[in-house]
């Protein structure tokens, strides 16, 4: 079998962060090395280990080269996969139950994602989901972790994602044609709607709720059917359907923020580790 130079976990380290931050001095107070010590590292690296060159320098400003993309991608996985071996077989007290409240839109397109790569890492915690809409979450005194949808200036937490609601319709028919607009929508708690309809309002343009559910799943089987226009994050529109806007008569909406909370009276590192994991889960 081929034998290979190994890299140490500190160089890869060492390396994400002069990509990250553009310079050998920046990355070097990052990981309490001198400059001098992080150059001689990515020397090392570059002329012994993969006998390549990662750099482009530009007096004290760095860039990647095309073999340095490469390695920084696998730099990633691999500091990752290294962090979660220690996660799981040095922390024992990683076992137990957390409870997530979370709108089941988010359910579908994140958590996915982020429970598999948590489960990796902690495979002897148990969770709980619990979907339901933002302003019934916010009641909840029961979830370790809660993610909900706010209005700008009504921010609570930690902010996870800053995105666009968007009309939207299914490819191959034109619903917003017709008069007054049909809507699918979220059942009447739900702001988003209010944002929709105060916005068709404002825009002078007719409309009625043709369609409602407390489920994103119902509401996107209406709107592929070609019944409906939907207004949704714009994250959440698949690829079968078409995002409309000011060429089809609709009127722009607005930002919205997707907020994680806390309990302050259940945290643990349990929970923090998996606030951890969502926090990234959502910058996809």
């Amino acid at each position: 079998m081929s034998s290979y130079p190994s890299i140490d976990s500190d160089v890869l380290r060492t390396f994400v962060a002069i990509a990250d931050h553009g310079g050998f001095t920046r990355a070097g107070e990052l990981v309490n090395r001198t400059q001098s010590a992080v150059s001689m590292q990515m020397k090392r690296l570059e002329e012994d280990v993969l006998q390549r060159q990662l750099f482009e320098r530009d007096g004290r400003q760095v860039r990647l080269t095309a073999e340095g993309q490469v390695l920084l991608g696998y730099a990633r996985r691999i500091l990752k996969l290294h962090s979660e071996v220690f996660n799981t077989l040095r922390a024992p007290h990683m076992v137990g139950t957390v409870r997530i409240g979370t709108p089941d839109d988010y359910a579908m397109r994140f958590l996915p994602g982020i429970l598999s790569r948590f489960a990796q890492a902690y495979p002897l915690v148990q969770v709980e989901v619990h979907c339901e809409i933002s302003s019934q979450l916010l009641n909840r005194q029961d979830l370790d972790l809660t993610i909900v949808t706010r209005e700008p200036g009504h921010e609570v937490g930690q902010l996870l994602r800053q995105e666009r609601f968007v009309w939207a319709e299914a490819s191959g028919f034109a619903p917003h044609e017709k008069d007054p607009v049909p809507l699918a929508m979220f059942n009447s708690e739900c702001f988003c709607r209010a944002w929709a309809c105060n916005a068709l309002d404002a825009g002078g343009k007719a409309f009625r709720i043709a369609y409602s559910s407390p489920s994103l799943a119902a509401i996107m089987a209406v709107v592929t059917a070609g019944l409906a226009v939907t207004a949704q994050l714009k994250s959440l529109i698949p690829a079968d359907m078409r995002v409309l806007g000011a060429a089809e008569g609709l009127p722009e909406l607005p930002l919205a923020n997707v907020m994680l909370l806390r309990n302050a009276a259940t945290q643990s590192p349990i929970t923090e580790s998996l606030a951890e994991f969502i926090a990234e889960g959502f910058k996809i």
